[in-house]
C-alpha cells in the first residue's frame, strides 16, 4: 500500500509498505478515505521537534473498516468510521472520567494515518461510527467528519477545559485549524463575544464566519492591551491553541481574575513561569483532546444536524502522491489545513 513517509525535516515522500494486519483481537484495519496534515506535524517537519527519519506520518482519518478483530462487538467490517488519533479503551479510569486522550490501557496517540490503510487499537470503543456510508454524504460533509478525528475535537477540548458557557467573553490564541475550531466551539457553547488573535486575512475571514466578533492582529503585551481595551476586565475564558511560551504567557495575561485558560497547543518549552496564574487566580487546564468522548457526546450530532461545519478549515486538497506539496502548503501558510483524498468513497 501507499503511505506518507517523513524522510527528514522539510522532506516528505510517498512509499510502498506492507498493508497493516490485525495484531490483537481488539484491533481493526481501516481503509482510509480521507486524511490530512495537522499543525502539530509541522513541528517535526520544520525540525523544531524530533521525529525519527523514515517513519510513517499522520494521525487523522475517516474510512471503512476493512478487517475487524474477533473480540469486537460494536465495530464490524464495512462500518464507516471516524478514526481518532486517540485510542481510548472506554473502561479505564481516564476514559470513564471523559479523558480518553489519556487512556491507561492503550497507546497515547496513533500514527501512520496518511496511508491507504491503518491499524487501529481499542477499536470497539475508540472508533466513532458514522451513520450510513460515505456515498450518502456530500464532499463538504465528509470534510466535517474528518475534522472530528482531531482538529475540531481539540478546539472543543480547549473550550470545555476553559469552561466556556453561555454569555461568556472568550479569547482564542492561534488562527490555525485548531484555533479556528476553538472559535467554532466557543460559539457552539454559547459564548457572546469571541476575540480571535489573527494576523492573516484568510483566517480572520473564517474566524468571523465561525463566530468571532473581534479580531486582534497584535502579539504579546500589545495584544493583551487590546483585549483590555475591548473587555475592560479581561476575558472569562481563554483558549490557548498554539503551544509557544509567548502564546501561553499572553493567554494568562488576557484573562480576568478567576478566568480559566484551556490549553491544547502542544507545549514547545519544558518550563513555564506560573506566578502570573497565582496573582490573578487564573486556572490552567487542558491537554490531549478527548476525541471519542466529545465526538460521541456532542460533536458528531452537531455536524449531522448542521450546527457546525468544521470541515471549512480544509482549504487545499491533495492526493497521497503529492504529500510534499500538502506539507509545503501548510508550512508556507498557503493552506489553513491540507486535505488528503486517499480514495474516492
Amino acid at each position: 500500500m501507499k503511505a506518507a513517509l517523513f524522510v527528514e525535516p522539510g522532506k516528505m515522500t510517498v512509499t510502498e509498505t506492507e498493508k497493516p494486519t490485525l495484531e490483537n483481537s481488539t484491533d481493526a484495519v481501516i481503509r482510509v478515505i480521507r486524511a490530512c496534515v495537522c499543525g502539530s506535524d509541522l513541528w517535526w517537519y520544520r525540525g523544531i521537534s524530533h521525529r525519527d527519519p523514515n517513519s510513517l506520518a499522520g494521525h487523522e482519518a475517516i474510512g471503512i473498516v476493512d478487517e475487524a478483530g474477533s473480540d469486537l462487538k460494536n465495530i464490524k467490517q464495512g462500518d464507516f468510521v471516524i478514526v481518532p488519533f486517540t485510542h481510548g479503551c472506554g473502561h479505564c479510569a481516564a476514559c470513564l472520567a471523559g479523558f480518553d486522550g489519556d487512556c491507561l490501557n492503550g497507546p497515547q496517540g496513533g500514527n501512520g494515518y496518511q496511508a491507504e490503510y491503518v491499524r487501529y487499537e481499542n477499536a470497539d470503543w475508540g472508533l466513532v461510527k458514522i451513520p450510513g456510508k460515505p456515498e450518502d454524504y456530500t464532499d463538504e460533509m465528509l470534510n466535517n467528519f474528518l475534522a472530528l478525528a482531531d482538529v475540531m475535537a481539540t478546539g472543543f477540548h480547549a473550550a470545555t477545559s476553559a469552561e466556556v458557557k453561555k454569555g461568556d467573553t472568550v479569547v482564542v490564541m492561534g488562527d490555525g485549524a485548531v484555533g479556528l475550531s476553538g472559535v467554532l466551539s466557543a460559539k457552539l457553547l454559547g459564548a457572546k463575544r469571541i476575540i480571535a488573535m489573527s494576523r492573516h486575512e484568510d483566517r480572520q475571514k473564517l474566524a468571523k464566519e465561525f463566530g468571532a466578533t473581534d479580531i486582534i492582529p497584535e502579539r504579546g503585551d500589545e495584544a493583551v492591551q487590546k483585549v483590555m481595551e475591548l473587555t475592560k476586565t479581561g476575558a472569562d475564558a481563554v483558549l490557548e491553541c498554539v503551544g509557544t511560551e509567548q502564546s501561553v504567557d499572553t493567554a494568562v495575561k488576557a484573562g480576568r481574575p478567576g478566568a480559566i485558560v484551556g490549553r491544547v497547543g502542544v507545549p514547545q518549552k519544558a518550563e513555564m513561569n506560573t506566578n502570573n496564574l497565582f496573582w490573578k487566580n487564573i486556572g490552567l487546564r487542558g491537554g490531549i483532546a478527548s476525541v471519542t468522548t466529545d465526538d460521541k457526546n456532542v460533536l458528531l450530532d452537531a455536524v449531522l444536524n448542521d450546527e457546525i461545519n468544521p470541515g471549512k478549515v480544509f482549504t487545499k486538497r491533495f492526493d497521497l502522491d503529492h504529500i510534499q506539496d500538502a506539507y509545503e502548503a501548510m508550512d508556507k501558510r498557503e493552506a489553513i489545513k491540507s486535505l488528503l483524498v486517499i480514495s474516492e468513497k
